[in-house]
């Protein structure tokens, strides 16, 4: 996932609030969202990278939360683990946010941002092993935690509410959603379908090449032809709310996914997918 736009608390009723675009390589094998199963048993709403059997992002019905993008580096990185685990340790349940961040060693995964909630007991934290000042710098990795109160946070390929223009349009969008009544999920997830240019002199400067911090600065990113095999885009565009109903506190997701055929991007019905849960 490499876009994401939070709300915590940021309206009457509504606990929380995300619209979030997922960019992978399109050769990836990977399950759109649907209800399945951790390996001790805890059923989780979530897409799933089928390669490495973790999510970018989550929720489960005892109401926790997870958020996962990682830092965006010149050269790809190497390491024992993978990222997608992280996401699912949390949801798997055992550990409070201090806990968690206690039984994490930094080194073992390649650079990361992860936000993790409990939607039931309380407590939203951001996680990263990239220092927040210089995350995409060479460094010795180490574990950055940061408590999130109510409000709006913003989250791409650098540290917590950096404010890269992707980031930023996504936010203003966010923010008008949660102060407006609610609308038809594919209303409130059009902005992810966002591809307007961003002009050289304000892109961000990550060590990569320029058409690649081009190609990478839109909401919903297209770099198909990047090279023979990595070719890489936005694989899913997704909105979640938690909020109260009738029957309680209830999750809805709604989930597009995206084929890569040189037109411009939409919420295909036939790629949608929605999954609601009662949490308690």
């Amino acid at each position: 996932m490499c876009l994401i736009a939070f709300a915590l608390d940021a309206a009457p009723g509504v606990a929380l609030r995300i619209l979030a675009n997922r960019d992978e390589d399109l050769h990836r094998p990977t399950a759109p969202l649907h209800r399945w199963t951790l390996d001790n048993g805890t059923p989780v709403i979530a897409g799933r990278d089928l390669r490495d059997g973790g999510t970018w992002l989550g929720i489960t019905p005892a109401g926790r939360v997870a958020l996962l993008t990682n830092v965006r580096q010149a050269d790809r990185e190497t390491a024992p683990r993978s990222r997608g685990e992280l996401a699912t340790r949390w949801l798997a349940g055992g550990h409070d946010v201090a806990g968690f961040a206690d039984a994490l060693s930094p080194a073992d995964y390649g650079g990361f941002n992860l936000v993790i909630g409990d939607l039931a007991g309380g407590g939203w934290a951001w996680l990263s092993n990239r220092d927040p000042e210089a995350p995409h710098a060479p460094q010795r990795p180490l574990l950055h935690r940061r408590a999130l109160g109510p409000g709006l946070y913003g989250l791409s390929n650098a540290s917590l509410n950096t404010p890269w223009p992707k980031t930023q349009r996504l936010l203003a969008a966010l923010d008008a959603a949660v102060r407006t009544p609610p609308r038809a999920d594919h209303a409130s997830a059009e902005p992810l379908l966002d591809t307007t240019p961003v002009p050289d002199e304000a892109l961000p400067s990550t060590g990569v090449p320029l058409d690649w911090e081009r190609a990478l600065a839109t909401p919903f990113v297209r770099a198909p032809d990047r090279a023979p095999h990595h070719a890489y885009g936005t694989r899913s565009s997704l909105s979640l709310t938690v909020s109260r109903g009738a029957d309680g506190w209830a999750a809805h997701a709604s989930e597009w996914t995206h084929v890569h055929d040189g037109q411009a991007p939409t919420l295909d019905p036939a790629r949608h997918r929605s999954e609601r849960v009662v949490l308690g």
